[in-house]
């Protein structure tokens, strides 16, 4: 009994005299941080930035020509900041190509065409031709997965389940559909299914249609996978449930999956004075979907990086630990990136203490979720007061990110912090043709790279 009150005075004192500490300093770090967010609005790079990745290189796919073009843009940008070093780190990708434009319809017993708006899903196999069969429709997967071989075997199977709208925090509801597109070919091919169509993952009804990554099973005999709009999949589920009459779908998709090919992360330090071995990273993913530009998913993320350790140089910060901005490559269907960067960090004998990710797009900031245990954020949530004069509130626990995750895997106290936007529009551009540089508001990109910064300076300073 006597040691456990030594020991629980102990960890008492050490929370004493960290608080104590950060309270005598908050003059400072006030200052600090109204410097920060002064040069990221009225001097910052982020949004000039990012109209160049979006308009010079424009679509990011894995594998491509335009995603390699990326990657020698982010060395070049990296280098003109003049951070301490500036690297690649090669990796392995998938290789998936779209191919020619989809193009489909659906049609009534009368005759009546209907065209849609619609993208492979993707990692989709192709049709091989133009590809017909009759619709059958489920609301969601639950009833897909409860359904018979006969009532499937050689149909079309449209999932019409939409994201909740009364989910007030989107990413819960993105990911609570996320199966439909994440498993349909799975789930119908399993059941006899010739293709499986499903209604975009939006909140909002519009033409785009959204692609996405999807996975087939070992086993299961593989089936072509596409999206179509919001807009379109209210048209279709209206009609069927309203008709007696039967609707068959034509499409054709090009789709090709092609051999694993070289690529890279992009890597830059400012050296740590204290602690060179403890690294802090910031990053986000490069990579986008070969439709839009990629500008909130995840340009906004890679200038948001970039931004807040040029910002901490130009303030002349001389950080602690290692602070290291990667800019990770194929996030979005099968995050070697971040897989490839885990593993070899762990491997060179780094001591990797935190991990920060910008991959919820480039609206106004609202705060960090924490993705470690209690002391982690307690230290987050020790920052309120500082960030309080801009208007962040949000700390509590809640995810990463995809790039940061499997650094979880390696390194076991490691702390894993998601930078958390304002979510409401964020599925109105993701994965579709309307993510384009043109719909990222300048000033909310630069909030976002200011509280980045000042997230880095404070966590480098009292972790």
């Amino acid at each position: 009994m006597q040691l456990r009150k030594i020991i629980l005075s102990l960890v008492m004192l050490s929370v004493y005299t960290f608080h104590y500490g950060q309270e005598n300093n908050y003059t400072e770090d006030s200052l600090m941080l109204r410097n920060i967010y002064s040069e990221a609005l009225e001097n910052g790079k982020a949004y000039e930035d990012l109209r160049s990745l979006c308009k010079d290189v424009g679509a990011r796919l894995s594998g491509s020509v335009s995603a390699e073009m990326a990657v020698q843009w982010g060395y070049h940008k990296l280098k003109e900041y003049d951070f301490d070093t500036v690297y690649f780190q090669e990796i392995m990708v998938p290789h998936w190509e779209r191919g020619t434009k989809e193009n489909g319809y659906f049609q009534s017993k009368d005759g009546k065409i209907t065209k849609v708006n619609m993208l492979a899903l993707g990692g989709s196999i192709p049709t091989n031709g133009i590809m017909s069969g009759e619709i059958t429709m489920f609301k969601n997967r639950d009833a897909l997965l409860k359904a018979k071989k006969e009532e499937i075997e050689g149909k079309i199977v449209f999932i019409a389940q939409p994201m909740d709208q009364k989910m007030i925090t989107t990413f819960q509801a993105y990911g609570a559909c996320y199966p439909i597109r994440g498993y349909g070919a799975i789930d119908a091919a399993r059941l006899g299914a010739k293709a499986v169509i499903i209604r975009s993952l939006s909140l909002s009804e519009h033409e785009h249609a959204h692609t996405g990554t999807m996975h087939y099973e070992e086993g299961i005999k593989k089936i072509p996978a596409a999206a179509i709009s919001t807009k379109d999949a209210t048209i279709l589920e209206k009609l069927i449930t309203e008709s007696k009459d039967k609707f068959t779908f034509h499409f054709e998709m090009d789709c090709k999956v092609l051999p694993d090919i070289k690529s890279h992360n992009v890597i830059a330090e400012l050296k740590g004075s204290e602690n060179p071995n403890n690294i802090i990273t910031i990053g986000g993913h490069i990579d986008s979907w070969d439709v839009g530009e990629g500008a909130h998913d995840d340009g906004a993320g890679i200038v948001h990086s970039m931004e807040a350790l040029r910002i901490l140089k130009e303030m002349g910060y001389k950080p602690n630990n290692t602070l290291r901005v990667v800019f990770f490559m194929n996030e979005e269907n099968g995050n070697m990136g971040g897989k490839t960067y885990a593993k070899k960090v762990k491997a060179s004998g780094e001591n990797h203490i935190l991990a920060v990710e910008s991959d919820r797009g480039g609206f106004s900031p609202r705060g960090f979720s924490v993705d470690g245990n209690q002391e982690h954020l307690d230290l987050v949530k020790s920052f309120e007061k500082l960030f309080k004069p801009y208007l962040l509130h949000h700390f509590e626990f809640g995810y990463g990110g995809v790039d940061i995750g499997p650094l979880k895997d390696e390194f076991e106290n490691i702390g894993l912090i998601g930078f958390v936007p304002d979510s409401q529009r964020y599925f109105d551009f993701h994965h579709n043709a309307n993510d384009i540089f043109e719909n990222v508001n300048k000033r909310e990109l630069e909030l976002g790279a200011g509280s980045l910064s000042a997230l880095l300076y404070l966590l480098d300073r009292y972790w």
